[in-house]
C-alpha cells in the first residue's frame, strides 16, 4: 500500500435500492427471510458501507494488491424501501500498517439508518489466494481459481 493513506480521506456513494436488494432477497432459501417486508437489507446495508471503503482505499492500493473487511460495527436504525436513494460516506480514521480504520454513516434522504464503524486488511491477492486454496484443500473443496481484483 502507497503511503498516501491519511486519516481524513473520504469517499461517498450513492445507490438506488432495488427490490432485490431488500431482506426477502438476502437469503432465498430462508422461509423466514421470505416472510419479512421487503425493506433494504442489512447485509446489503452493511455491502454497501464497505463498498464505500473501498473507493476510499482504491488510489491508495499498489498494483495486486486488495482489502478484506475484518471487523463491522454498525446500526441500522431506520428502514428504506426500494426507490430511495441511500448514500453512505466513509471516512479513514486510522492507519496501522496494513489495517485501515473507517466511520461509516449511511442515509436515505429521510433519515439516517446506519453509522458506525468497519476496518479492512490490505493484503497481496496472490498470497490471500494461497491461504484460501490451503485451506480448500484441507476442506475437501475446489480450489477458486483467481481473483479479478486489482487486474
Amino acid at each position: 500500500m502507497k503511503d498516501t493513506l491519511k486519516v481524513g480521506d473520504r469517499a461517498r456513494l450513492e445507490f438506488k435500492v432495488p427490490a432485490e436488494k431488500t431482506v426477502p432477497y438476502l437469503y432465498p432459501e430462508s422461509v423466514d427471510f421470505k416472510a419479512m417486508p421487503d425493506v433494504f437489507a442489512t447485509g446489503f446495508m452493511v455491502g454497501l458501507m464497505e463498498w464505500c471503503c473501498l473507493e476510499v482505499l482504491k488510489p491508495h492500493l499498489d498494483p495486486g494488491e486488495g482489502s478484506l473487511g475484518v471487523h463491522i460495527n454498525v446500526s441500522h436504525s431506520a428502514a428504506t424501501v426500494p426507490g430511495q436513494t441511500v448514500t453512505v460516506e466513509a471516512e479513514c480514521t486510522s492507519v496501522a500498517g496494513r489495517r485501515v480504520g473507517f466511520k461509516v454513516t449511511a442515509h436515505d434522504g429521510v433519515e439516517t439508518i446506519g453509522a458506525g464503524s468497519h476496518e479492512r486488511m490490505v493484503v497481496p491477492w496472490e498470497r490471500f489466494i494461497g491461504r484460501v486454496n490451503e485451506k480448500a484443500a484441507r476442506a475437501g473443496v475446489p480450489p477458486i481459481e483467481s481473483c479479478s481484483a486489482g487486474a
